[in-house]
C-alpha cells in the first residue's frame, strides 16, 4: 500500500467525545478530512447535532449522539446507537475532559472526584463500551486525548487533579493497549502541550512567560495541529504502535 493510504481512514467509523468545541472539534473535523464518517458527541443533543452540521456543511458524512461520559448508561447507549446506526465502530476518540484549577488545599474532594470522573474515568467507560464491539470486529483503533500535564508538573496553575487524571489516563492506555492486543485493538495516546484556545488564551502576558517561553518553539500550539497525529494513531500509518504516548508539545517537556 503506498505510504499516504496508509493514513486514510476511508470507510471507517470514528466516534469522538466532546467534539462540540475546542480540541475535539478539530479532532473530529480532521478525521472526517481523512475519510471518516464521524460520530460527534457532546454531552447536549444540540451541541452534538450542530457540530455535525458543520461537519456535513464541509462536506463529512457525520451525526450528532448524545453522550456524557460521566453516565455509564449513557455511554452504552450511545455507542450501542452508533453500531446500530453504522454497524460498526472502527475508531474512538476520548477527547472529553475538564479542569478545575486550584491550590490542593482549596480543591474541594467533589472537584478533585468531578476532574477524575469526567478525564479518567470517562475514557475507561467509553474505552470498555467500545472495545465489546471492537473485539467482536477483531479489530479497532482507540485514541485517548492526554497530555503533557501527565508528565509535568506546570506552574503556575496548580491543578492537582487534572495532572493525576492525565497521568493515569497514560497509564490506562498502556494497560489496555497490552490486555487488548490480542483482540486487534489498538490503544494509544496523543500528549498536547499547551494549545491556544478561547477557553486557554496562553499567548496572553500573564500567561506566555510560564506557558509559551520555555518551550524551544516559541509558540504554543494550534487546535488544527493535533489533527494530523490523531489521524495517524486511529489509522493503518500507525499499525504496529500500541501503548504509545505521543507527545506534541512544542519541544516544552524537552527541558
Amino acid at each position: 500500500m503506498p505510504v499516504l493510504d496508509t493514513f486514510s481512514l476511508s470507510g471507517r467509523i470514528a466516534l469522538v467525545t466532546g467534539a462540540n468545541r475546542g480540541i475535539g472539534r478539530s479532532l473530529a473535523q480532521a478525521l472526517g478530512e481523512a475519510g471518516a464518517t464521524v460520530a460527534a458527541t457532546a454531552r447536549s443533543r444540540e451541541d452534538a447535532e450542530t457540530t455535525a452540521a458543520e461537519l456535513r456543511d464541509l462536506g463529512i458524512d457525520a451525526a450528532g449522539f448524545t453522550l456524557d461520559v460521566t453516565d455509564s448508561a449513557q455511554v452504552e447507549s450511545a455507542i450501542d446507537a452508533v453500531v446500530e446506526h453504522y454497524g460498526r465502530l472502527d475508531v474512538l476518540v476520548n477527547n472529553a475532559g475538564i479542569s478545575l484549577p486550584a491550590t490542593s488545599l482549596e480543591t474541594p474532594e467533589s472537584d478533585f472526584r468531578k476532574v477524575l470522573d469526567v478525564n479518567l474515568d470517562g475514557v475507561w467507560r467509553c474505552s470498555v463500551a467500545a472495545a465489546k464491539h471492537m473485539a467482536r470486529a477483531g479489530k479497532g483503533s482507540i485514541v485517548n486525548i492526554g497530555s503533557m500535564s501527565g508528565m509535568i508538573v506546570n506552574k503556575p496553575l496548580w491543578q492537582a487533579p487534572y495532572l493525576a487524571s492525565k497521568g493515569a489516563v497514560h497509564q490506562l492506555t498502556k494497560a489496555l493497549a497490552a490486555e487488548w492486543a490480542p483482540l486487534g485493538i489498538r490503544v494509544n495516546a496523543l500528549a498536547p502541550g499547551y494549545i491556544l484556545l478561547d477557553s486557554n488564551p496562553v499567548d496572553q502576558p500573564e500567561f506566555a512567560p510560564y506557558c509559551v517561553e520555555p518551550a524551544p518553539m516559541k509558540r504554543p500550539g494550534l487546535p488544527a495541529e493535533m489533527g494530523p497525529p490523531t489521524v495517524f494513531l486511529a489509522s493503518d500509518a500507525s499499525s504496529f504502535a500500541t501503548g504509545t504516548i505521543l507527545v506534541v508539545d512544542g519541544g516544552f517537556t524537552l527541558f
